[in-house]
């Protein structure tokens, strides 16, 4: 049994999940000296991978059909995207508990195609599509909005990479042009100077050339190029910034005092963000195709409005249906939810400094709420955890990223890169390895997210219907090879 246990948890760490070869299992035995006990030979763990990856398709299979029975309603923000690599697939996944939906090859990216994986994913899940985030591509806005009837929220890095094609790399080629400018103007100068002192050593009396000129002039292009440098410094530093303001802005609750933003004060900010972009395109003389991409982007300002107003929309229909006394309903709207997307929004803050400020706030927004004297803590503890879940799935509303399927893709390209294709076999077993057997930090998987209710191991349980190790053959003394120029008898 342990020796099992080595083995499958050998095939399941360095192959499946590592992405090594068989031959690398064979190294493993050898090198333990496990080969003493368990068959090295390249066959025989082959053969065992290949009963292990069907145990594990079998096995989330089966716990997939069990946890759908008895897994309650869910609203779905789901994230969608199509990689490229080893042919093309549509990947679909949970926003929320990261839970893989659909991960399939496809000769299409239509919309008729997406709907139908998508329907196949969904099969016998007790779920409803309330929103989906993606690029703008027709086919995934076809699918999202008239075949689910959901709403679509643009990605937020589209609108940043559209910007930042207009802008960045024009801006910063200006600013390397600016600064060598800048260094021959000032070596020109620097020159002029040196040429009247080399004059004034080798001369005597007599009239000069007009080195006070030429030095003024040569100073003066040198101050004029530096300037131009600066310039076109400060622009770059700018354009970046605000390229990177998109993404503070673009919140239902300001991560400065957490208070809500309504729609209104978002296409403001936005439209701020966008005028002066603009400006700085006009001061930096940018070409007109480049001025075409800023436009493109500017376009996609409604649809982050749009996105905010179904946020509060979603929000105040799912607090009011469950018909809480004034106090409590102002309560879960004005602290309790923005109080748990802070947390959120500081959980994926990559700056220490705004993360520790962010849950400073959010707890800051708790505080009223956990006080004996306040409304809500006089309803029983199992009236205040279903409120906490419903704030929870509120906060999880606003949705403005498919990184989860972009990271996913980015993971199967590096896979597919060291293995040249993966098989349809292959790739049922790195989905059911996502979704039911790797934890987050929290301990839990993606299927115990998705699910809202906890399940057996899938490594467990695979391991007790794998057969056991094959015993090494019985070694065989090898031919000694006579050497080639041996002496022959006549």
């Amino acid at each position: 049994m342990w020796l099992r246990q080595i083995l499958v948890a050998a095939h399941w760490c360095i192959s499946e999940q590592g992405g090594a070869g068989v031959r690398v299992i064979c190294d493993f035995l050898e090198r333990s000296g496990l080969s003493a006990f368990i068959g090295a030979s390249y066959g025989t763990p082959q053969a065992f991978q290949a009963e292990l990856e069907e145990q594990i398709v079998t096995g989330a299979t089966e716990q997939h059909a069990t946890l759908a029975q008895a897994m309650p309603h869910r609203i779905l923000n789901i994230a969608e995207d199509e990689t490229w690599k080893d042919g093309m697939r549509l990947v679909s996944i949970d926003a929320v508990s990261g839970f893989i939906l659909v991960e399939q090859t496809s000769d299409k990216r239509s919309a008729a195609a997406w709907t139908q994986a998508l329907e196949s994913g969904l099969a016998g899940l007790s779920v409803t599509v309330v929103q989906g985030t993606s690029d703008e591509a027709k086919g995934l806005l076809a699918h999202i909005e008239r075949d689910l009837g959901a709403h679509h929220s643009t990605d937020l890095f589209h609108l940043q990479h559209a910007v930042s094609q207009a802008m960045s790399l024009a801006l910063k080629r200006a600013e390397q042009q600016a600064e060598t400018t800048a260094v021959e103007a000032k070596v020109r100068w620097q020159g002029e100077c040196a040429a009247a002192q080399a004059y004034h050593r080798r001369h005597g009396p007599g009239r000069p050339p007009a080195f006070a000129a030429r030095i003024d002039k040569a100073l003066n292009a040198s101050v004029q190029a530096s300037l131009a440098h600066e310039r076109a410094q400060a622009q770059c530093a700018e354009a970046k910034t605000l390229i990177g303001a998109f993404s503070a802005v673009d919140h239902p609750y300001e991560l400065q005092q957490g208070q809500a933003q309504t729609p209104e004060q978002l296409e403001v900010r936005l439209g701020t963000l966008f005028a002066r972009l603009e400006a700085i395109t006009e001061e930096a003389d940018l070409a007109e195709r480049l001025c075409a991409h800023l436009a493109k982007a500017k376009r996609l300002t409604h649809r982050l409005v749009a996105t905010l107003a179904f946020f509060f929309m979603m929000v105040n229909t799912r607090v009011q249906a469950l018909d809480l006394a004034p106090a409590i309903e102002q309560a879960m709207l004005n602290d309790l939810i923005p109080a748990l997307y802070l947390e959120r929004a500081a959980a994926r803050s990559t700056r220490a400094e705004q993360r520790h400020r962010l849950r400073a706030l959010s707890a800051q927004r708790l505080a009223p709420l956990q006080q004996p004297s306040h409304p809500i803590q006089s309803l029983d503890r199992a009236t205040r955890d279903h409120l906490e879940q419903v704030a929870a799935e509120c906060a999880d509303l606003f949705q403005r990223s498919s990184s989860c399927v972009e990271g996913r893709n980015g993971f199967l390209a590096l896979y597919q890169h060291g293995h040249h294709r993966l098989s349809p076999r292959k790739q049922q077993v790195l989905t059911a390895l996502h979704n039911f057997a790797i934890n987050r930090p929290d301990g839990t998987t993606a299927a115990e997210r998705f699910f809202a209710q906890p399940h057996p191991s899938l490594f467990e349980q695979v391991l007790e219907r794998m057969p056991w190790p094959a015993r090494p053959a019985q070694q065989r003394p090898r031919p000694i090879k006579p050497p080639r120029l041996s002496l022959v008898a006549a």
